[in-house]
């Protein structure tokens, strides 16, 4: 019997792969079909190794005022699945989730309406993966809530993601560094060709970083993708409380001025922010945004566990990174953030992670360190994490607890009202740390 509440499902779509990850399209595209190939009628996908959340929510923020009826698809959740898809920039409720992933199951076993095909009579029994089920639900509830337009965050890669069924209208890589070396690569060359097939030919293709590798350009010339680079084709002009943007579709020279620094903190957010504008810039046509809508969204826009800071004293600062792209942003911002007495960390990681250039990166920022394990295959234990710290120097400046949230709990007794609690390492960490302080 199929499960008939959203905790059910999520325990039943887990248990219907033996892996986590599986690459291929193949798979996933026969139950897509199947379902009559759903989605938005407008697609903005963005991709890349850091900054894609943060893109995603200020594209949604911008459109959201601007009165456009928007879908927000992200991974992972920090505390609720809910939080993977959003409408009208409210999660979804667990009775669409539910249809939802009934009429995957539905797809997945039994065949169905066929798109783009003379129809079909295929009754195999499809796999797929937990990611690949809630891609597809993802689809299904955007096709059925009226949208204008979806925001599809790529989990992993491009070229083999789920969320590569779908045609971007305009596709967005933000960044391209070393992470998920086993399935994307090894050299940023060979992640930078796995990650721009989110490109589309004769569509807008654009790129974030200053640093773009060769084989990003490459492909984009080789479908015919309308390529726009920063700091060649837009660019940000940052001043003391304000920021500039310019950008050219042609011959046509754009720009916005006096624009408000994003509400997310970190000075790469405004590379992110910048993506996004050009993104609106490409699609204005149909989606136009005016200035007072363009400000309005960046001042206001959230994003959970990225560059977090919750209120109160001492300072907590939430950030998922775990990689060392992402640490160096994150000890950038750290820098910035004005003087604290100590910074006192709340520190786990997995195992598959570069967890040594991570310590090193962030090191000169965190006095003491709180580490604690991660459950599950992947995790990492504390004694673990505890021979790494000293090998990299750090004896005597760390502390093994039993859980993150019994490492929260000792740096939270350490602290004094002048210092700095700095949770990071990975999702799983940040979520544990969200739930603790919910609780309290």
């Amino acid at each position: 019997m199929l499960p008939t509440d959203l905790d059910g499902w999520l325990d039943y779509i887990g248990r219907q792969h033996s892996a986590e990850i599986v690459m291929g399209l193949d798979r996933v595209r026969t139950v897509w079909t199947r379902m009559g190939c759903p989605g938005a009628p407008l697609n903005i996908i963005v991709g890349g190794t850091n900054g894609k959340g943060s893109t995603c929510a200020m594209l949604e923020s911008i459109l959201h005022i601007a009165g456009y009826r928007t879908g927000f698809y992200s991974s992972p959740h920090l505390v609720r699945y809910n939080e993977r898809v959003r409408i009208l920039q409210q999660q979804a409720d667990d009775d669409l989730l539910v249809a939802s992933f009934a009429a995957v199951e539905a797809a997945r076993t039994q065949g169905g309406t066929q798109c783009g095909t003379q129809g079909g009579n295929e009754a195999d029994v499809v796999p797929l993966t937990y990611f690949e089920y809630a891609t597809l639900s993802a689809f299904w509830c955007y096709a059925q809530s009226n949208l204008d337009v979806a925001i599809l965050e790529v989990g992993m890669g491009g070229r083999l993601d789920a969320v590569n069924l779908i045609d971007a209208d305009a596709a967005i890589l933000v960044s391209v560094d070393l992470d998920h070396q086993a399935y994307l690569g090894d050299t940023r060359e060979k992640i930078g060709w796995e990650k721009a097939h989110i490109f589309r030919p004769q569509h807008p293709a654009i790129y974030a970083d200053a640093d773009m590798p060769e084989s990003v350009g490459q492909y984009a010339q080789q479908i015919g993708a309308h390529l726009y680079r920063l700091n060649q084709d837009f660019r940000v002009t940052r001043q003391d409380t304000q920021w500039q943007w310019h950008g050219r579709i042609g011959d046509t020279e754009l720009a916005r001025h006096a624009l408000p620094m994003p509400a997310l903190r970190g000075r790469y957010q405004l590379n992110n922010a910048a993506a996004a504008l050009m993104a609106l810039a490409c699609l204005q046509s149909r989606l136009p945004v005016s200035a007072t809508e363009v400000k309005r969204g960046l001042l206001e826009v959230e994003w959970p566990g990225r560059m977090q800071v919750l209120p109160g004293r001492p300072t907590v600062v939430l950030d998922v990174a775990h990689n060392p792209h992402a640490a160096a942003a994150l000890a950038d911002a750290l820098g910035t953030m004005g003087f604290y007495e100590n910074t006192y960390a709340v520190f786990g990681m997995l195992r598959d992670k570069d967890i040594r250039s991570v310590v090193r990166l962030l090191s000169p920022r965190i006095d003491h360190w709180f580490i604690a394990g991660l459950d599950g295959p992947r995790g990492t234990t504390a004694a673990q994490l505890g021979a790494l710290l000293e090998e990299e120097g750090l004896a005597g400046r760390y502390t093994p607890c039993v859980s993150i949230t019994h490492a929260l709990a000792a740096a939270q007794e350490r602290a004094t009202p002048n210092d700095r609690i700095l949770g990071f390492g990975s999702f799983y960490t940040v979520a544990d740390l969200l739930r603790a302080l919910n609780r309290r």
